[in-house]
């Protein structure tokens, strides 16, 4: 199977029309390229729930600030492409800034609910503003019935879930877990910022979080067992942005112990910014 790129939105519409006019349906995978098995898991779910599987490649500088790494962040499109196509995507959008925000584009999608949580939102201020935006747009665009989001971005996975709920967007988001490596650190596109020192160490993250969930099985407070594991990641070196027990499908500060729990972290490593969560 070949797999076809288009760059214009009429392009796209016109390849997933023709496979919704044969009763195929259609799963979206928003990618900023730089892909690795974590991108490849979600073509691999979607293929699971869709006839056809279409990915997106878009650096999309309106949800990087201007002290952010939009200029630095990692592009490979030929490898991605050969990615894509060995795990079976069959369409692949690459729209540029100016497909996406043409002249004279002057509206936004502003967020409330899951996107106000004090997580990124509180380091990040513009950013999901600038991913609803983009993500609102492709899903209207491509018409797609499923969109796969991975669990790595857990307040990203909420965000998108109520933005289509909220403008009756008629697509399923689909959470898919995060894909880790074999020390169990959760993989990123920017974990390749990382040194070889670096590297060892930021396994770290998840086994404080693993260490955080199971005091929390056994009886400890959240919050009192979420600053534990920031205490130990603050000594090993990180800079912690923040160690924190969530409500899973709020994100709101737990009011009571039968909440289902999300422990979500987000740390600097060096230069390198990196966030990951579990279930409790």
């Amino acid at each position: 199977m070949s797999l076809s790129v288009v760059h214009s939105i009429a392009d796209l519409q016109k390849q997933v029309g023709a496979w919704k006019a044969k009763g195929l349906t259609c799963a979206i995978v928003p990618t900023m390229g730089a892909l690795h098995e974590g991108h490849l898991r979600l073509v691999e779910q979607g293929l699971e729930v869709a006839d056809r599987v279409l990915a997106t490649i878009f650096v999309n500088p309106k949800q990087f600030a201007a002290h952010e790494d939009l200029g630095r962040y990692p592009r490979d499109e030929e490898a991605d492409l050969a990615k894509l196509a060995a795990a079976g995507t069959h369409l692949v959008f690459m729209p540029t800034p100016q497909i996406m925000y043409p002249p004279g584009f002057a509206s936004a999608v502003h967020l409330g609910g899951p996107a106000k949580a004090g997580l990124e939102d509180k380091f990040r201020p513009q950013f999901f503003d600038g991913v609803a935006t983009v993500v609102a747009k492709l899903f209207i665009c491509s018409g797609a019935d499923y969109a796969m989001f991975g669990e790595k971005d857990y307040q990203q996975l909420k965000v998108v879930t109520r933005l289509a709920a909220d403008l009756n967007i008629s697509i399923k988001v689909v959470g898919v877990a995060t894909e880790r490596e074999e020390d169990g650190l959760a993989m990123s596109s920017r974990n390749r910022y990382l040194s070889k020192a670096e590297r060892n160490q930021a396994t770290a993250i998840y086994k404080n979080l693993m260490q955080a969930a199971e005091k929390i099985r056994q009886g400890a407070k959240p919050q009192s067992a979420t600053r534990a594991a920031a205490r130990s990641l603050t000594t090993l070196g990180f800079k912690v942005d923040y160690v924190t027990a969530r409500n899973a499908e709020s994100l709101g500060v737990p009011q009571d112990e039968t909440e289902p729990l999300r422990l979500i972290a987000a740390a600097w490593l060096g230069k390198t910014r990196l966030i990951d969560n579990i279930p409790v």
